[in-house]
């Protein structure tokens, strides 16, 4: 099955950086275009059905941040 989604690139510094607008996933490359295909890998990766080998944990963790 094709699926169409938006991107939006930028460039931070060297690195071309392109994140989808639909679905919280983003990826960069040292090209735009790199950027746009290691997008479309990192959203196929993410619609791939799971397949753990063993059963997922529900961990709480501490994150440190700065006041703002």
């Amino acid at each position: 099955m094709i699926q169409e989604f938006t991107a939006s690139v930028w460039q931070e510094g060297d690195w071309f950086v392109a994140q989808c607008r639909e679905v919280d996933v983003a990826s960069q490359g040292l090209t735009e275009q790199e950027s746009l295909d290691n997008l479309r890998e990192a959203l196929e990766l993410h619609f791939e059905p799971p397949c753990a080998t063993l059963l997922p944990q529900i961990r709480r963790i501490e994150v440190e941040l700065d006041a703002a």
